[in-house]
Protein backbone atom coordinates (compact mmCIF):
# COMPACT_ATOMS: atom_id res chain seq x y z
CA UNK A 1 0.00 0.00 0.00
CA UNK A 2 3.08 2.00 0.98
CA UNK A 3 4.30 1.67 -2.33
CA UNK A 4 1.56 2.32 -4.57
CA UNK A 5 1.18 5.74 -2.73
CA UNK A 6 4.84 6.39 -3.77
CA UNK A 7 3.93 4.88 -7.32
CA UNK A 8 1.26 7.78 -7.40
CA UNK A 9 3.16 10.50 -6.37
CA UNK A 10 6.06 9.45 -8.75
CA UNK A 11 3.98 9.41 -11.10
CA UNK A 12 2.25 13.09 -11.14
CA UNK A 13 5.95 14.59 -10.04
CA UNK A 14 6.64 12.90 -13.71
CA UNK A 15 3.82 14.83 -15.08
CA UNK A 16 4.33 17.89 -13.05
CA UNK A 17 8.00 18.61 -13.91
CA UNK A 18 7.42 19.17 -17.14
CA UNK A 19 5.87 22.77 -16.01
CA UNK A 20 8.71 23.12 -13.29
CA UNK A 21 8.91 27.36 -13.73
CA UNK A 22 5.41 27.78 -12.94
CA UNK A 23 5.93 25.82 -10.33
CA UNK A 24 8.62 27.75 -9.55
CA UNK A 25 6.90 30.89 -9.72
CA UNK A 26 4.11 29.90 -7.41
CA UNK A 27 6.12 28.62 -4.77
CA UNK A 28 8.03 31.97 -4.80
CA UNK A 29 4.50 34.04 -4.70
CA UNK A 30 3.16 32.07 -1.98
CA UNK A 31 6.64 32.60 0.10
CA UNK A 32 6.21 35.98 -0.51
CA UNK A 33 2.97 36.57 -0.02
CA UNK A 34 3.23 34.70 3.54
CA UNK A 35 6.34 37.08 4.41
CA UNK A 36 3.82 40.35 3.82
CA UNK A 37 1.30 38.63 6.10
CA UNK A 38 3.71 37.88 8.68
CA UNK A 39 5.25 41.32 8.62
CA UNK A 40 1.61 42.84 8.55
CA UNK A 41 1.30 41.65 11.98
CA UNK A 42 4.21 43.09 13.32
CA UNK A 43 3.04 46.37 11.43
CA UNK A 44 -0.27 46.36 13.92
CA UNK A 45 1.86 45.79 17.34
CA UNK A 46 3.77 49.01 16.46
CA UNK A 47 0.41 51.08 15.56
CA UNK A 48 -0.97 49.45 18.59
CA UNK A 49 1.93 50.49 20.66
CA UNK A 50 1.76 53.87 19.14
CA UNK A 51 -1.86 54.12 20.40
CA UNK A 52 -1.37 52.83 23.61
CA UNK A 53 1.71 55.45 24.31
CA UNK A 54 -0.24 58.20 23.94
CA UNK A 55 1.87 60.00 21.56
CA UNK A 56 -0.32 60.06 18.54
CA UNK A 57 -1.83 63.39 19.73
CA UNK A 58 1.85 64.73 19.43
CA UNK A 59 2.50 63.97 15.90
CA UNK A 60 0.04 61.35 14.43
CA UNK A 61 2.92 60.70 11.49
CA UNK A 62 4.31 57.50 12.25
CA UNK A 63 0.81 55.97 12.97
CA UNK A 64 -0.57 57.22 9.98
CA UNK A 65 2.86 56.15 7.61
CA UNK A 66 2.60 52.29 8.93
CA UNK A 67 -1.13 52.13 8.17
CA UNK A 68 0.03 53.59 4.77
CA UNK A 69 2.77 50.48 4.55
CA UNK A 70 0.16 48.19 5.56
CA UNK A 71 -2.08 49.76 2.28
CA UNK A 72 1.28 49.38 0.14
CA UNK A 73 1.86 45.88 1.04
CA UNK A 74 -1.82 44.59 1.11
CA UNK A 75 -1.83 46.15 -3.05
CA UNK A 76 1.31 43.81 -3.49
CA UNK A 77 -0.40 41.02 -1.58
CA UNK A 78 -3.35 41.23 -4.12
CA UNK A 79 -1.63 41.89 -7.10
CA UNK A 80 0.91 38.58 -6.13
CA UNK A 81 -2.08 36.43 -5.46
CA UNK A 82 -3.86 36.85 -9.10
CA UNK A 83 -0.41 35.87 -10.70
CA UNK A 84 -0.27 32.47 -8.60
CA UNK A 85 -3.48 32.01 -9.03
CA UNK A 86 -3.28 32.69 -12.99
CA UNK A 87 -0.59 30.54 -13.11
CA UNK A 88 -1.90 27.61 -10.91
CA UNK A 89 -5.24 27.46 -13.40
CA UNK A 90 -2.57 26.73 -16.44
CA UNK A 91 -0.55 24.64 -14.31
CA UNK A 92 -3.52 22.27 -12.50
CA UNK A 93 -5.18 22.07 -15.35
CA UNK A 94 -2.76 21.30 -18.07
CA UNK A 95 -1.59 18.75 -15.62
CA UNK A 96 -4.81 17.23 -15.24
CA UNK A 97 -5.03 16.77 -18.97
CA UNK A 98 -1.72 15.08 -19.16
CA UNK A 99 -2.63 12.56 -16.57
CA UNK A 100 -6.14 11.66 -18.20
CA UNK A 101 -4.23 11.29 -21.72
CA UNK A 102 -2.05 9.31 -19.73
CA UNK A 103 -4.88 6.74 -18.54
CA UNK A 104 -6.32 6.75 -21.72
CA UNK A 105 -3.68 5.52 -23.48
CA UNK A 106 -2.28 3.18 -21.23
CA UNK A 107 -6.01 1.89 -20.56
CA UNK A 108 -6.62 1.66 -24.40
CA UNK A 109 -3.11 -0.54 -24.77
CA UNK A 110 -3.87 -3.32 -22.20
CA UNK A 111 -5.42 -6.47 -24.02
CA UNK A 112 -8.69 -7.59 -24.62
CA UNK A 113 -8.46 -9.73 -21.51
CA UNK A 114 -7.81 -7.25 -19.59
CA UNK A 115 -11.37 -5.87 -20.60
CA UNK A 116 -12.99 -8.96 -20.59
CA UNK A 117 -13.22 -8.55 -16.42
CA UNK A 118 -13.59 -4.86 -15.70
CA UNK A 119 -16.63 -3.23 -15.13
CA UNK A 120 -16.74 -0.20 -17.77
CA UNK A 121 -18.27 2.76 -14.78
CA UNK A 122 -15.13 1.66 -12.71
CA UNK A 123 -12.46 1.95 -14.74
CA UNK A 124 -14.12 5.45 -16.12
CA UNK A 125 -14.54 6.71 -12.15
CA UNK A 126 -10.69 5.53 -11.49
CA UNK A 127 -9.59 7.90 -14.28
CA UNK A 128 -11.64 10.86 -12.94
CA UNK A 129 -10.54 10.09 -9.22
CA UNK A 130 -6.94 10.20 -10.69
CA UNK A 131 -6.89 13.44 -12.13
CA UNK A 132 -8.96 15.04 -9.86
CA UNK A 133 -6.72 13.35 -6.85
CA UNK A 134 -4.05 15.29 -8.54
CA UNK A 135 -5.97 18.34 -8.03
CA UNK A 136 -6.88 17.56 -4.80
CA UNK A 137 -3.46 16.66 -3.65
CA UNK A 138 -1.48 20.01 -5.47
CA UNK A 139 -4.10 22.69 -3.74
CA UNK A 140 -3.32 20.79 -0.69
CA UNK A 141 0.36 21.11 -0.68
CA UNK A 142 0.58 24.71 -2.64
CA UNK A 143 -2.46 26.60 -1.28
CA UNK A 144 -3.07 25.11 2.40
CA UNK A 145 -0.40 22.69 3.74
CA UNK A 146 2.61 23.97 2.24
CA UNK A 147 1.24 27.85 3.05
CA UNK A 148 0.56 26.40 6.82
CA UNK A 149 4.52 25.76 6.94
CA UNK A 150 5.64 28.63 5.27
CA UNK A 151 3.18 30.92 7.64
CA UNK A 152 4.11 28.54 10.77
CA UNK A 153 8.01 28.66 10.10
CA UNK A 154 7.74 32.43 9.06
CA UNK A 155 6.28 32.86 13.06
CA UNK A 156 8.34 30.42 14.71
CA UNK A 157 11.34 32.45 13.55
CA UNK A 158 9.87 36.09 14.85
CA UNK A 159 8.69 35.21 17.99
CA UNK A 160 12.16 32.80 18.46
CA UNK A 161 14.10 35.98 17.70
CA UNK A 162 11.99 38.16 19.87
CA UNK A 163 9.99 36.27 22.36
CA UNK A 164 11.84 33.41 22.77
CA UNK A 165 10.11 32.37 25.82
CA UNK A 166 6.97 31.99 23.55
CA UNK A 167 8.83 30.84 20.46
CA UNK A 168 10.01 27.71 22.26
CA UNK A 169 6.34 26.65 23.90
CA UNK A 170 5.10 27.07 20.19
CA UNK A 171 7.53 24.96 18.60
CA UNK A 172 7.29 22.38 20.89
CA UNK A 173 3.85 22.26 20.39
CA UNK A 174 3.75 22.09 16.55
CA UNK A 175 6.18 19.26 16.87
CA UNK A 176 3.01 17.41 18.96
CA UNK A 177 0.59 18.52 16.38
CA UNK A 178 1.87 17.66 13.64
CA UNK A 179 3.44 14.66 14.51
CA UNK A 180 -0.01 13.33 15.75
CA UNK A 181 -1.92 14.48 12.62
CA UNK A 182 0.51 12.99 10.31
CA UNK A 183 0.47 9.71 11.85
CA UNK A 184 -3.35 9.70 12.38
CA UNK A 185 -3.69 9.96 8.97
CA UNK A 186 -1.01 7.59 8.12
CA UNK A 187 -3.20 5.49 10.41
CA UNK A 188 -6.66 6.50 8.98
CA UNK A 189 -5.41 5.45 5.54
CA UNK A 190 -6.55 1.85 5.09
CA UNK A 191 -9.80 2.74 5.85
CA UNK A 192 -9.85 5.77 3.11
CA UNK A 193 -8.51 3.18 0.82
CA UNK A 194 -11.57 0.38 1.67
CA UNK A 195 -13.75 3.51 1.35
CA UNK A 196 -12.48 3.88 -2.19
CA UNK A 197 -12.73 0.58 -3.20
CA UNK A 198 -16.51 -0.16 -2.59
CA UNK A 199 -16.98 3.45 -3.94
CA UNK A 200 -15.98 2.04 -7.25
CA UNK A 201 -17.44 -1.33 -6.55
CA UNK A 202 -20.79 0.80 -6.12
CA UNK A 203 -19.85 2.53 -9.83
CA UNK A 204 -19.31 -0.62 -11.84
CA UNK A 205 -22.10 -2.56 -10.12
CA UNK A 206 -24.76 1.02 -10.86
CA UNK A 207 -23.13 0.54 -14.77
CA UNK A 208 -24.15 -3.09 -15.06
CA UNK A 209 -26.99 -2.88 -14.03
CA UNK A 210 -28.01 0.21 -16.13
CA UNK A 211 -26.62 -1.65 -18.97
CA UNK A 212 -28.69 -4.50 -18.49
CA UNK A 213 -31.75 -2.71 -18.16
CA UNK A 214 -33.39 -4.92 -21.05
CA UNK A 215 -32.75 -8.01 -19.02
CA UNK A 216 -34.08 -6.63 -15.47
CA UNK A 217 -36.90 -5.64 -17.07
CA UNK A 218 -37.58 -9.10 -19.23
CA UNK A 219 -37.01 -11.00 -16.50
CA UNK A 220 -38.59 -8.87 -13.85
CA UNK A 221 -35.92 -8.85 -11.53
CA UNK A 222 -35.88 -5.42 -10.04
CA UNK A 223 -36.22 -6.67 -6.23
CA UNK A 224 -33.86 -8.90 -6.99
CA UNK A 225 -31.11 -6.23 -8.53
CA UNK A 226 -31.96 -3.88 -6.01
CA UNK A 227 -31.15 -5.80 -3.44
CA UNK A 228 -28.29 -6.57 -4.76
CA UNK A 229 -27.39 -2.61 -5.23
CA UNK A 230 -28.60 -1.65 -1.79
CA UNK A 231 -26.74 -4.69 -0.39
CA UNK A 232 -23.32 -2.75 -1.76
CA UNK A 233 -24.61 0.68 -0.75
CA UNK A 234 -25.05 -0.28 2.98
CA UNK A 235 -21.29 -1.39 2.33
CA UNK A 236 -20.43 1.36 1.14
CA UNK A 237 -22.05 3.49 4.09
CA UNK A 238 -20.49 1.56 6.60
CA UNK A 239 -16.96 1.81 5.04
CA UNK A 240 -17.74 5.73 4.64
CA UNK A 241 -18.96 5.84 8.60
CA UNK A 242 -16.13 4.39 9.66
CA UNK A 243 -13.29 6.38 7.67
CA UNK A 244 -15.61 9.87 8.57
CA UNK A 245 -15.72 8.68 12.38
CA UNK A 246 -11.94 8.16 12.72
CA UNK A 247 -11.86 11.59 10.93
CA UNK A 248 -14.23 13.22 13.80
CA UNK A 249 -11.65 11.41 16.86
CA UNK A 250 -8.83 12.78 15.12
CA UNK A 251 -9.99 16.53 14.89
CA UNK A 252 -11.37 16.03 18.81
CA UNK A 253 -7.55 15.40 19.57
CA UNK A 254 -6.55 18.21 17.50
CA UNK A 255 -9.26 20.53 19.21
CA UNK A 256 -8.01 19.52 22.94
CA UNK A 257 -4.17 20.50 21.60
CA UNK A 258 -5.43 24.07 20.35
CA UNK A 259 -7.62 24.56 23.31
CA UNK A 260 -4.59 23.84 26.08
CA UNK A 261 -1.93 25.76 23.49
CA UNK A 262 -4.36 28.97 23.31
CA UNK A 263 -5.52 29.29 27.09
CA UNK A 264 -1.55 28.76 28.08
CA UNK A 265 -0.44 32.08 25.79
CA UNK A 266 -3.30 33.82 26.96
CA UNK A 267 -2.62 33.39 30.53
CA UNK A 268 1.13 33.46 30.11
CA UNK A 269 1.16 37.04 28.19
CA UNK A 270 -1.34 38.45 30.38
CA UNK A 271 1.10 37.56 33.18
CA UNK A 272 3.95 38.86 31.09
CA UNK A 273 2.02 42.49 30.82
CA UNK A 274 0.86 42.79 33.75
CA UNK A 275 4.55 42.51 35.45
CA UNK A 276 6.00 45.19 32.57
CA UNK A 277 7.78 42.53 30.14
CA UNK A 278 5.26 42.59 27.69
CA UNK A 279 3.23 45.49 25.63
CA UNK A 280 -0.42 45.36 24.75
CA UNK A 281 1.20 45.49 21.42
CA UNK A 282 2.90 42.60 22.32
CA UNK A 283 0.02 40.32 23.47
CA UNK A 284 -2.06 41.51 20.76
CA UNK A 285 0.89 40.44 18.68
CA UNK A 286 0.99 36.69 20.30
CA UNK A 287 -2.63 36.27 19.99
CA UNK A 288 -2.91 37.18 15.76
CA UNK A 289 0.25 34.97 15.63
CA UNK A 290 -1.04 32.15 17.47
CA UNK A 291 -4.93 32.55 15.72
CA UNK A 292 -3.00 32.50 12.13
CA UNK A 293 -1.19 29.37 13.31
CA UNK A 294 -4.02 27.67 14.88
CA UNK A 295 -6.48 28.10 11.67
CA UNK A 296 -3.71 26.91 9.21
CA UNK A 297 -2.59 24.09 11.49
CA UNK A 298 -6.06 23.21 12.61
CA UNK A 299 -6.70 22.68 8.77
CA UNK A 300 -3.41 21.17 8.44
CA UNK A 301 -4.49 18.19 10.15
CA UNK A 302 -7.55 18.04 7.78
CA UNK A 303 -4.98 18.65 4.64
CA UNK A 304 -3.12 15.88 5.24
CA UNK A 305 -5.65 13.59 5.87
CA UNK A 306 -7.48 15.14 2.64
CA UNK A 307 -4.05 14.19 0.97
CA UNK A 308 -4.52 10.96 1.77
CA UNK A 309 -8.19 10.35 0.89
CA UNK A 310 -7.13 11.75 -2.73
CA UNK A 311 -4.13 9.36 -2.75
CA UNK A 312 -6.75 6.62 -1.54
CA UNK A 313 -9.02 7.74 -4.43
CA UNK A 314 -5.87 7.49 -6.89
CA UNK A 315 -4.09 4.59 -5.81
CA UNK A 316 -6.88 2.38 -7.57
CA UNK A 317 -5.73 3.86 -10.75
CA UNK A 318 -2.21 3.39 -10.46
CA UNK A 319 -2.44 0.00 -9.60
CA UNK A 320 -3.61 -0.25 -13.55
CA UNK A 321 -0.40 2.09 -14.32
CA UNK A 322 1.80 0.14 -13.10
CA UNK A 323 0.12 -3.11 -14.21
CA UNK A 324 2.25 -4.63 -17.23
CA UNK A 325 0.54 -5.02 -20.38
CA UNK A 326 0.17 -8.58 -21.72
CA UNK A 327 0.52 -8.10 -25.29
CA UNK A 328 3.28 -5.53 -25.95
CA UNK A 329 5.21 -5.16 -29.15
CA UNK A 330 8.95 -5.72 -29.35
CA UNK A 331 11.04 -3.40 -28.89
CA UNK A 332 11.82 -1.81 -32.67
CA UNK A 333 9.22 -4.14 -34.06
CA UNK A 334 9.28 -3.41 -37.85
CA UNK A 335 5.79 -2.76 -39.51
CA UNK A 336 3.86 -6.15 -41.26
CA UNK A 337 4.62 -6.50 -45.12
CA UNK A 338 1.67 -8.18 -46.67
CA UNK A 339 2.14 -8.88 -50.35
CA UNK A 340 -0.37 -11.48 -50.36
CA UNK A 341 -2.28 -11.94 -46.93
CA UNK A 342 -1.03 -16.17 -46.89
CA UNK A 343 -1.84 -16.93 -43.11
CA UNK A 344 -0.19 -20.09 -40.89
CA UNK A 345 -0.86 -21.82 -37.86
CA UNK A 346 2.23 -23.15 -36.43
CA UNK A 347 1.69 -25.62 -33.51
CA UNK A 348 -0.37 -23.23 -31.66
CA UNK A 349 -1.02 -24.16 -28.41
CA UNK A 350 -3.09 -21.56 -26.08
CA UNK A 351 -5.31 -21.02 -22.80
CA UNK A 352 -7.11 -18.42 -21.41
CA UNK A 353 -5.96 -19.42 -18.09
CA UNK A 354 -2.99 -22.23 -16.18
CA UNK A 355 -3.42 -25.06 -16.38
CA UNK A 356 -6.34 -24.73 -19.56
CA UNK A 357 -6.03 -25.58 -23.10
CA UNK A 358 -8.01 -24.34 -25.70
CA UNK A 359 -6.05 -25.21 -28.29
CA UNK A 360 -3.17 -28.37 -28.19
CA UNK A 361 -0.59 -28.03 -30.96
CA UNK A 362 -3.20 -26.34 -33.87
CA UNK A 363 -1.63 -26.32 -37.33
CA UNK A 364 -3.77 -24.20 -40.40
CA UNK A 365 -2.10 -22.93 -43.12
CA UNK A 366 -4.29 -20.65 -45.70
CA UNK A 367 -2.88 -19.53 -49.10
CA UNK A 368 -3.36 -16.40 -49.92
CA UNK A 369 -6.89 -15.18 -51.15
CA UNK A 370 -7.77 -19.24 -49.76
CA UNK A 371 -11.76 -18.43 -48.46
CA UNK A 372 -11.78 -20.87 -45.25
CA UNK A 373 -14.62 -21.37 -43.15
CA UNK A 374 -14.80 -22.98 -39.33
CA UNK A 375 -17.20 -24.49 -38.18
CA UNK A 376 -17.92 -26.79 -35.20
CA UNK A 377 -19.45 -27.01 -31.66
CA UNK A 378 -19.54 -24.11 -28.92
CA UNK A 379 -16.07 -24.11 -27.11
CA UNK A 380 -14.23 -26.07 -29.99
CA UNK A 381 -11.78 -22.75 -30.47
CA UNK A 382 -13.07 -20.95 -33.45
CA UNK A 383 -13.03 -17.64 -31.84
CA UNK A 384 -10.14 -18.26 -29.91
CA UNK A 385 -8.29 -18.73 -33.18
CA UNK A 386 -9.81 -15.31 -34.28
CA UNK A 387 -8.44 -13.66 -31.48
CA UNK A 388 -4.76 -15.17 -31.67
CA UNK A 389 -4.86 -14.42 -35.22
CA UNK A 390 -5.43 -10.18 -34.36
CA UNK A 391 -3.20 -11.05 -31.33
CA UNK A 392 -5.69 -10.04 -28.58
CA UNK A 393 -3.39 -12.39 -26.81
CA UNK A 394 -0.31 -13.94 -26.63
CA UNK A 395 0.60 -17.13 -27.94
CA UNK A 396 1.13 -20.25 -25.18
CA UNK A 397 3.29 -21.81 -27.61
CA UNK A 398 4.04 -22.45 -31.78
CA UNK A 399 3.13 -19.25 -33.86
CA UNK A 400 1.02 -17.35 -36.35
CA UNK A 401 2.43 -16.31 -39.64
CA UNK A 402 1.21 -13.88 -42.22
CA UNK A 403 3.56 -13.79 -45.56
CA UNK A 404 5.78 -15.89 -43.73
CA UNK A 405 6.56 -12.92 -40.92
CA UNK A 406 5.56 -14.22 -36.99
CA UNK A 407 2.60 -11.52 -36.37
CA UNK A 408 4.78 -11.70 -32.72
CA UNK A 409 7.03 -9.93 -34.21
CA UNK A 410 5.76 -7.18 -35.91
CA UNK A 411 4.04 -4.44 -34.27
CA UNK A 412 0.22 -4.56 -33.47
CA UNK A 413 -1.06 -1.40 -35.02
CA UNK A 414 0.54 -3.14 -38.55
CA UNK A 415 -1.14 -6.26 -37.66
CA UNK A 416 -4.57 -4.77 -37.56
CA UNK A 417 -4.11 -2.68 -40.07
CA UNK A 418 -4.05 -5.36 -42.32
CA UNK A 419 -7.03 -7.46 -41.55
CA UNK A 420 -10.81 -6.39 -41.42
CA UNK A 421 -13.13 -8.00 -38.86
CA UNK A 422 -16.87 -8.33 -38.73
CA UNK A 423 -17.57 -9.61 -35.32
CA UNK A 424 -20.91 -11.33 -34.35
CA UNK A 425 -22.38 -8.26 -32.00
CA UNK A 426 -20.70 -5.07 -33.51
CA UNK A 427 -20.55 -2.02 -30.96
CA UNK A 428 -20.68 0.99 -32.37
CA UNK A 429 -19.59 4.44 -31.04
CA UNK A 430 -22.30 6.67 -29.92
CA UNK A 431 -21.75 9.28 -32.81
CA UNK A 432 -23.20 9.37 -36.20
CA UNK A 433 -23.56 6.44 -39.01
CA UNK A 434 -20.80 8.09 -41.01
CA UNK A 435 -18.67 8.69 -38.19
CA UNK A 436 -18.99 4.84 -37.59
CA UNK A 437 -18.51 3.83 -41.15
CA UNK A 438 -15.22 6.21 -41.59
CA UNK A 439 -13.66 4.52 -38.61
CA UNK A 440 -12.07 1.85 -40.82
CA UNK A 441 -10.68 5.02 -42.93
CA UNK A 442 -10.42 8.34 -41.39
CA UNK A 443 -9.78 9.86 -44.64
CA UNK A 444 -12.46 8.47 -46.58
CA UNK A 445 -14.83 10.70 -48.39
CA UNK A 446 -18.00 11.24 -48.07
CA UNK A 447 -18.89 9.15 -51.45
CA UNK A 448 -16.25 6.09 -50.13
CA UNK A 449 -18.57 5.80 -47.40
CA UNK A 450 -22.17 5.76 -49.05
CA UNK A 451 -20.36 3.51 -51.92
CA UNK A 452 -19.28 1.59 -49.06
CA UNK A 453 -22.53 1.46 -47.15
CA UNK A 454 -24.47 0.95 -50.54
CA UNK A 455 -22.25 -2.39 -50.80
CA UNK A 456 -23.42 -3.96 -47.14
CA UNK A 457 -26.71 -2.70 -48.22
CA UNK A 458 -26.95 -0.28 -45.21
CA UNK A 459 -28.06 2.62 -47.42
CA UNK A 460 -31.04 1.86 -47.39
CA UNK A 461 -32.15 2.39 -43.69
CA UNK A 462 -29.79 5.11 -43.38
CA UNK A 463 -31.48 7.38 -45.81
CA UNK A 464 -35.21 6.64 -43.88
CA UNK A 465 -33.04 7.95 -40.87
CA UNK A 466 -34.41 11.05 -39.07
CA UNK A 467 -30.46 12.58 -40.01
CA UNK A 468 -29.21 10.04 -42.57
CA UNK A 469 -25.80 9.68 -42.41
CA UNK A 470 -25.48 12.01 -39.27
CA UNK A 471 -28.12 10.30 -36.92
CA UNK A 472 -27.04 9.33 -33.67
CA UNK A 473 -26.43 6.08 -32.92
CA UNK A 474 -26.71 6.00 -28.89
CA UNK A 475 -24.03 4.35 -26.73
CA UNK A 476 -22.88 1.22 -27.99
CA UNK A 477 -24.98 1.76 -30.97
CA UNK A 478 -28.68 0.80 -29.01
CA UNK A 479 -30.43 2.48 -31.27
CA UNK A 480 -29.98 0.20 -34.29
CA UNK A 481 -31.35 -3.26 -34.68
CA UNK A 482 -28.80 -5.87 -34.57
CA UNK A 483 -29.19 -6.56 -38.51
CA UNK A 484 -28.18 -2.72 -38.88
CA UNK A 485 -25.46 -2.85 -36.44
CA UNK A 486 -24.26 -5.91 -38.78
CA UNK A 487 -24.92 -4.04 -42.28
CA UNK A 488 -22.64 -0.62 -40.70
CA UNK A 489 -19.87 -3.39 -39.20
CA UNK A 490 -19.79 -4.62 -42.99
CA UNK A 491 -19.83 -1.57 -44.74
CA UNK A 492 -16.33 -0.50 -42.38
CA UNK A 493 -14.76 -3.24 -43.48
CA UNK A 494 -15.66 -2.72 -46.73
CA UNK A 495 -14.03 1.20 -46.27
CA UNK A 496 -10.78 -0.85 -44.82
CA UNK A 497 -10.20 -2.98 -48.01
CA UNK A 498 -8.16 -5.03 -45.85
CA UNK A 499 -6.39 -8.07 -47.65
CA UNK A 500 -7.15 -10.30 -44.65
CA UNK A 501 -11.27 -10.95 -43.60
CA UNK A 502 -12.49 -12.13 -40.84
CA UNK A 503 -16.44 -12.76 -40.62
CA UNK A 504 -17.47 -14.04 -37.07
CA UNK A 505 -20.63 -14.86 -37.40
CA UNK A 506 -21.45 -11.72 -39.71
CA UNK A 507 -24.72 -12.52 -40.51
CA UNK A 508 -25.84 -13.73 -37.76
CA UNK A 509 -28.66 -10.96 -36.65
CA UNK A 510 -29.99 -10.27 -40.26
CA UNK A 511 -33.38 -11.64 -41.55
CA UNK A 512 -33.27 -13.77 -44.66
CA UNK A 513 -33.95 -11.19 -47.22
CA UNK A 514 -31.05 -8.72 -45.73
CA UNK A 515 -28.64 -12.27 -45.39
CA UNK A 516 -29.06 -12.92 -49.22
CA UNK A 517 -28.11 -9.08 -50.44
CA UNK A 518 -25.05 -9.46 -47.51
CA UNK A 519 -24.19 -12.30 -49.11
CA UNK A 520 -24.03 -11.15 -52.51
CA UNK A 521 -21.72 -8.07 -51.05
CA UNK A 522 -19.45 -10.42 -48.87
CA UNK A 523 -18.61 -12.34 -51.90
CA UNK A 524 -17.81 -9.68 -54.18
CA UNK A 525 -15.75 -7.86 -50.74
CA UNK A 526 -13.99 -11.58 -50.36
CA UNK A 527 -12.63 -11.97 -53.82
CA UNK A 528 -8.60 -11.47 -53.76
CA UNK A 529 -8.91 -11.71 -50.47
CA UNK A 530 -7.88 -13.96 -47.82
CA UNK A 531 -11.12 -14.79 -45.82
CA UNK A 532 -11.46 -16.59 -42.49
CA UNK A 533 -15.54 -17.38 -41.49
CA UNK A 534 -16.92 -18.71 -38.17
CA UNK A 535 -20.74 -19.47 -38.80
CA UNK A 536 -22.76 -22.18 -37.24
CA UNK A 537 -25.24 -21.51 -40.01
CA UNK A 538 -23.90 -24.42 -42.76
CA UNK A 539 -26.06 -22.60 -45.97
CA UNK A 540 -23.70 -19.53 -45.65
CA UNK A 541 -20.34 -21.05 -46.17
CA UNK A 542 -21.78 -23.82 -48.32
CA UNK A 543 -19.52 -21.73 -51.82
CA UNK A 544 -16.18 -21.96 -49.33
CA UNK A 545 -12.93 -23.08 -50.88
CA UNK A 546 -12.41 -25.20 -48.03
CA UNK A 547 -14.57 -26.15 -44.68
CA UNK A 548 -12.37 -26.93 -41.29
CA UNK A 549 -14.65 -28.83 -38.54
CA UNK A 550 -12.71 -27.98 -35.11
CA UNK A 551 -13.55 -29.49 -32.35
CA UNK A 552 -11.75 -29.93 -29.01
CA UNK A 553 -9.11 -26.97 -30.17
CA UNK A 554 -8.16 -29.52 -33.23
CA UNK A 555 -8.98 -30.35 -37.17
CA UNK A 556 -11.38 -33.11 -37.14
CA UNK A 557 -12.25 -33.07 -40.88
CA UNK A 558 -11.71 -30.56 -44.24
CA UNK A 559 -12.16 -30.06 -47.12
CA UNK A 560 -15.35 -28.41 -49.23
CA UNK A 561 -18.87 -28.64 -48.69
CA UNK A 562 -19.55 -31.67 -51.45
CA UNK A 563 -16.02 -33.29 -50.07
CA UNK A 564 -16.96 -33.27 -46.02
CA UNK A 565 -20.88 -34.26 -47.29
CA UNK A 566 -19.63 -37.95 -48.45
CA UNK A 567 -17.50 -38.30 -44.81
CA UNK A 568 -19.78 -40.85 -43.47
CA UNK A 569 -21.05 -40.28 -39.91
CA UNK A 570 -19.10 -37.54 -40.56
CA UNK A 571 -19.59 -34.33 -37.73
CA UNK A 572 -20.00 -31.89 -40.98
CA UNK A 573 -22.59 -33.97 -42.70
CA UNK A 574 -24.52 -34.53 -39.01
CA UNK A 575 -24.83 -30.79 -38.47
CA UNK A 576 -26.08 -30.77 -42.32
CA UNK A 577 -28.81 -32.88 -42.47
CA UNK A 578 -30.22 -31.11 -38.87
CA UNK A 579 -30.23 -28.02 -40.22
CA UNK A 580 -31.57 -29.01 -43.87
CA UNK A 581 -34.18 -30.60 -41.89
CA UNK A 582 -33.13 -32.97 -39.52
CA UNK A 583 -35.49 -31.20 -36.74
CA UNK A 584 -38.42 -31.30 -38.82
CA UNK A 585 -37.94 -35.25 -40.13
Amino acid sequence: MQSQTQQTLKIFWQHARKYKWRVIIMIAGIAAITAIQTYSTVLYRDLIDLLTAGTVKQDLSPALFIVFVVLGINGLEITIWRIVEFVNNYFTGKVMSDLANTCFSYLQEHSYGFFTSKFVGSLVTKVKRFERSFETIQNQFFFDLGRAFLITGMILAVLLWQYTFFGLIMLLWCIVYLGFSYYFAKFKLPYDIRRSRVDTEMTGQLADAITNNVNVKSFSNYSGEFNRFSGITNKQFLSRKKSWDMGTIGEGVQAILVTGLEFLIIYLAVRFWQSGVLTVGDVVLLQAYFIRMYEKLWNTGKNIRNMYEALADANEMTELLVQPHSVVDLPDAPGLKVAKGAVEFRDVSFGYHAGQKILDGFSLAIPAGERVALIGPSGGGKSTILKLLTRFYDLGSGSILVDGQNIAQVTQDSLRSAISLVPQDPILFHRTLAENIRYARPGASDEEVITAAKFAHAHEFIEKSQHGYQTLVGERGIKLSGGERQRIAIARAILKDAPILILDEATSSLDSESEMFIQDALKNLMKGRTTIVVAHRLSTIIQMDRIVVIAGGKIIEQGNHKELLKVREGTYQKLWHIQAGGFVQ
